[in-house]
């Protein structure tokens, strides 16, 4: 039997401890250390591993395998980077960055020190959305005309006002990076790449407590010529209420849909039938708010998966890289009117 892979973590909110508690539930994986600026989360730390303030000397003071990087959205690239050149694999949280240049960074750091970059997108492994990519990469669906993205959830002030970095452009980036990033990436796992970028974004309801953006629509023409529209806000009264992708196709027409990408809503395929779902199982649930389909188990067997088997990488550095281009596009193709 392989040695177990031992894991440390920097960053220990709530995504940070998501990522400890699947750590110490696979057999295969130890949690060694864990690293926060923050003191008070240190009594939140399982007995027995090591807590740090400081990144720096957790990385030089542990024997370990695998940084994940569960810092805020500006400090991705540092954390990974560290990580990297301390000789250990990274499992860098959604987004991998909040610019392409920080991900070329990360990218050449990986390559030179010959460690691998595991950027977090767990919305690949909800099972409608594996059974829709069968049906993409099989050809099942012909030519892809059109598709609508709706991610419609809701972000109080509560979810601002317990953090120093939410909603601050430089740290944040904004919601296509901090909330919709899995969109976007879906988006691109299913369909490819994105060419051009149209578009507006307004704050509506968060003037008061963010910089960015909380309502956005925009048009998008992909690499196959398929039109896609693509509507996001956190305004949504009280409740997340829609995350879905539509798909108008040459051969069929299909809706993943449910608060997270979690059920087929409908279908009706030329060729095939995709199976009943409909996902009761929890979000990712942070208490005063609820994020994407809880998929981490699965993120870290893909470590264990590539480290000890050889499989491939569910979502490489350079996938990580290709979501960030996307944003970006998109945020430079905002009308100025």
């Amino acid at each position: 039997m392989a040695d177990k892979i031992r894991f440390c973590i920097v960053g220990f909110g709530n995504i940070g401890r998501r990522h400890a508690g699947q750590i110490m539930q696979n057999p295969s994986t130890e949690l060694v250390a864990v690293c926060d600026n923050q003191s008070s989360v240190k009594d939140l730390v399982p007995g027995g591993v090591q807590f740090y303030s400081d990144i720096g000397e957790m990385l030089a003071s542990i024997d370990a395998d695998v940084l994940c990087v569960c810092t805020p959205n500006y400090l991705h690239e540092a954390h990974t980077i560290a990580g990297l050149e301390a000789g250990l694999h990274t499992v860098v949280e959604k987004p991998m960055a909040i610019s392409v240049a920080e991900c070329d960074r990360m990218i050449a750091a990986a390559e030179k020190t010959g460690r691998t970059i595991f950027a977090v997108k767990q919305n690949r492994y909800n099972p409608p959305v594996q059974e829709v990519k069968k049906l993409m990469a099989n050809h099942e669906l012909g030519a892809v005309y059109m598709i609508q993205v709706n991610c419609f959830w809701n972000r109080g002030d509560s979810y601002y006002s317990g953090s120093e970095w939410r909603g601050k452009k430089t740290k944040d980036g904004g919601c296509l990076f901090t909330q919709f990033s899995h969109f976007v990436d879906i988006l691109y796992y299913l369909n490819g790449d994105i060419s051009s970028a149209h578009g507006w974004i307004n704050n509506f309801a968060h003037q008061h407590n963010t910089e960015v953006e909380d309502t956005g629509s925009f048009v998008l023409k992909a690499h196959n010529d398929a039109i896609v529209n693509f509507n996001f806000t956190t305004c949504a009264y009280e409740r997340n209420m829609e995350g879905s992708i539509t798909i108008f196709a040459e051969k069929g027409t299909l809706k993943i849909g449910g608060q997270y990408l979690n059920t087929i809503e409908y279908q009706k395929l030329a060729t095939a039938t995709l199976p009943h779902i409909n996902i009761s199982a929890k979000a990712n649930d942070y208490g005063l708010y609820q994020g994407s389909m809880s998929n981490h188990d699965k993120v870290i067997q893909n470590v264990i998966d590539v480290l000890h088997h050889n499989h491939a990488v569910m979502t490489s550095a350079a996938e990580g890289r290709d979501v960030v281009r996307i944003i970006e596009l998109m945020y430079n193709g905002v009308s100025k009117s």
